[in-house]
C-alpha cells in the first residue's frame, strides 16, 4: 500500500499555473496578501505614494468647482444652465444618465459574477462597487437640482398630506426615484457587508487608538467564528440575488424616461436592453480608468493581474459590439419604420449642426474598442487606459446625440433651436468628477479597497507549494469558505 504524499515537500511533477493567467501573483502567502493590503490603510499619510496626493488635489479643485456651481444655481435659479426651448432637458439629464451607467459594472462585478462562481471578481470588486456608490450619488443630484426646488424633494415621495397631492405614477420621472433610490441602499448595504471581515482584521492590525476604535466599531463585534461566517455568506448571498436584478431594472427605467415618449429617435423598443448594455460597456471603462492608476501607484501588479486587464477588456470588447448592434438598429429603424419624422432625425444625426459629436460616438464607442481583438492590446496597460478613456467620451457623447440631437429638431420646424452649454453647465460637471474622485480616493486611503479574505482564498492556487503555502483560514483561526462553494451549495 503506498504511503500518502508528505504536504510539506514541493510537488516537482506538479504543473504550475501560467503567470499570466494567475489571479494573484506567484509567492504570496495569506500573511503577505493581509499585510499588503492593510499597509495602504494603516501607513502614515507621510507614506502615501505621490499619486493620490496628486489626484486628491485635483479632485479638491472639481469639489469646490461643484460647490460654487451648486450654490449659483440653488441662489439665482436654473436659467444659469444652458436648457432652452425646444431642448428642456440638457447637461442635466445628459450627466444623470451618464453617471448612473457608470455605477453598473459594480453591481455586475459584486453580484453576478459572484452568483456566476467568478474568481477573477476578487481583485476589482470591492472598489467597483465603491465607484457605484459615488456614481449614484453624482447622478442623484442633477433630477434634484433640475426641478429647480431641491427643498421640495420629498414631494415625489408618496406620503400622506394634507393637500391630497400624490406623485404621478404614471411618470417614467416618478419611476426614476424609486428605481434609483432602490439600487443605492441595496449596493451601500452590499458594499459595507463585504467590508466586514476586513474591517475587522484592520481592527486587529491597527496601532494608533482611533482607528482600532473606528474599525472596531464598523466590524461590529466580527470575530471570525463559524456562525459568523454562515451569517455573512448568507446575507452576501441574499444580496447579491437582490442586486442582479437591478443590473437590468434600473437603467430600464432610466431608458424609459425616452422611451414612453413619442419624440422622434426616442419613441423605441431598443432603448430597455440598449441602454443596460451601454451602461455595463461605460461601467467597465470607468473600473479600467480606476484600476489602472491605482494599480500603478500601489504596485498592486500581483493582485490585479493581467488575467483581471484581459478580461476586463474582453467584457468591454463584447459589450461594445452590443451597442454597436443597438446603433445599427436605431438606424433601421429610422428607415424601416416609414416615419419621415424618424428618417429626418438619423438625416440630422448624419450630417446636421451636431453632426460630428455623433461620428465621434460612432469613433470612440465602436470602432476604437474592436484593437480588442489583438489579443496583447487586452493586456497593454497604455491601450487599456486609452481605449477606456474612449468610451468614457463616447457614452457621454451617445448622452447628448440622443437627447440634445432629438430634441433640437422635432415636429415643427418653427420650434426648432439650438443648444449651447454655459460656464455653469460645465462646472457642474466637471464638479462632479472631482465629487467622486474625491469620494473614491479617500475610500482607497481609509478603507481596504481590495477583498483581503477573498484574496486569502486564492493563494492556494497561485503556484505556492511547499512549506510556505497557507493553510486555509483567516487571521482569526476561523475557516474563510468560499463565497461561490456557498451559491453552489444553496
Amino acid at each position: 500500500m503506498e504511503s500518502l504524499p508528505d504536504p510539506t515537500r514541493p510537488m516537482k511533477d506538479h504543473p504550475q499555473p501560467d503567470a499570466r493567467d494567475a489571479l494573484v501573483g506567484p509567492g504570496h502567502t495569506i500573511a503577505s496578501i493581509t499585510d499588503k493590503i492593510s499597509e495602504i490603510v494603516l501607513s502614515p499619510l507621510a507614506k502615501t505614494p505621490l499619486g493620490w496626493h496628486a489626484m486628491m488635489g485635483i479632485a479638491s479643485v472639481g469639489v469646490i468647482m461643484l460647490v460654487a456651481s451648486i450654490t449659483n444655481l440653488v441662489i439665482t435659479g436654473v436659467g444659469v444652465w444652458g436648457n432652452n426651448v425646444p431642448v428642456g432637458w440638457a447637461f442635466d439629464i445628459i450627466n444623470f444618465v451618464w453617471w448612473i451607467g457608470i455605477g453598473h459594472a459594480g453591481t455586475l462585478i459584486s453580484a453576478v459574477l459572484l452568483l456566476l462562481r467568478q474568481e477573477w471578481r476578487t481583485s476589482i470588486n470591492r472598489f467597483a462597487e465603491a465607484m457605484t456608490i459615488f456614481a449614484v450619488a453624482c447622478a442623484g443630484m442633477y433630477p434634484l437640482l433640475h426641478t429647480g426646488r431641491p427643498w421640495l424633494a420629498y414631494w415625489l415621495l408618496p406620503y400622506p398630506n394634507t393637500m391630497g397631492m400624490w406623485p404621478q405614477f404614471r411618470s417614467p420621472l416618478v419611476w426614476d426615484v424609486f428605481a434609483v433610490s432602490t439600487y443605492a441602499t441595496v449596493s451601500l448595504l452590499f458594499w459595507y457587508t463585504g467590508m466586514i471581515p476586513d474591517l475587522a482584521t484592520l481592527r486587529d492590525q491597527a496601532k494608533n487608538k482611533i482607528a482600532k476604535l473606528a474599525y472596531g466599531m464598523l466590524s461590529m463585534g466580527w470575530r471570525g467564528a463559524a456562525s459568523h461566517w454562515n451569517r455573512f455568506e448568507t446575507a452576501s448571498v441574499l444580496l447579491a440575488g437582490l442586486s442582479t436584478p437591478l443590473v437590468l431594472s434600473v437603467h430600464s427605467v432610466v431608458s424609459f424616461d425616452f422611451a414612453t415618449g413619442i419624440v422622434p429617435g426616442w419613441h423605441t423598443t431598443v432603448f430597455p436592453p440598449y441602454f443596460v448594455a451601454g451602461a455595463i460597456f461605460a461601467g467597465f471603462a470607468m473600473v479600467l480608468t480606476l484600476a489602472l492608476p491605482i494599480r500603478s501607484f500601489y504596485g498592486l501588479k500581483d493582485f490585479i493581474t493581467e488575467k483581471h486587464l484581459d478580461n476586463m477588456a474582453k467584457v468591454l470588447l463584447a459589450t461594445g459590439l452590443i451597442v454597436t448592434y443597438g446603433y445599427a438598429m436605431e438606424a433601421f429603424a429610422a428607415w424601416y419604420s416609414g416615419s419621415v419624422y424618424e428618417a429626418y432625425l438619423l438625416q440630422n444625426r448624419l450630417s446636421g449642426p451636431y453632426w460630428m459629436f455623433y461620428w465621434a460616438l460612432i469613433l470612440t464607442n465602436c470602432l476604437v474598442p474592436q484593437i480588442f481583438w489583438y489579443a496583447p492590446a487586452r493586456r497593454n496597460v497604455w491601450i487599456l487606459f486609452g481605449v477606456s478613456m474612449s468610451v468614457n467620451i463616447g457614452m457621454w457623447l451617445e448622452r447628448f446625440v440622443i437627447i440634445v440631437q432629438s430634441l433640437h429638431r422635432d415636429f415643427l420646424p418653427s420650434s426648432w433651436g439650438m443648444y449651447s452649454p454655459t460656464i455653469w453647465d460645465w462646472g457642474m460637471y466637471l464638479g462632479t468628477i472631482g465629487f467622486f474622485l474625491f469620494n473614491f480616493f479617500l475610500f482607497v486611503r481609509f478603507l481596504p479597497m481590495i477583498a483581503i479574505f477573498e484574496m486569502r482564498l486564492l493563494v492556494p492556487k497561485s503556484g505556492v507549494t511547499g512549506k510556505d503555502a497557507p493553510h486555509h483560514g483567516t487571521a482569526h483561526g476561523a475557516p474563510a469558505p468560499a463565497l461561490h462553494d456557498h451559491v453552489g451549495r444553496s
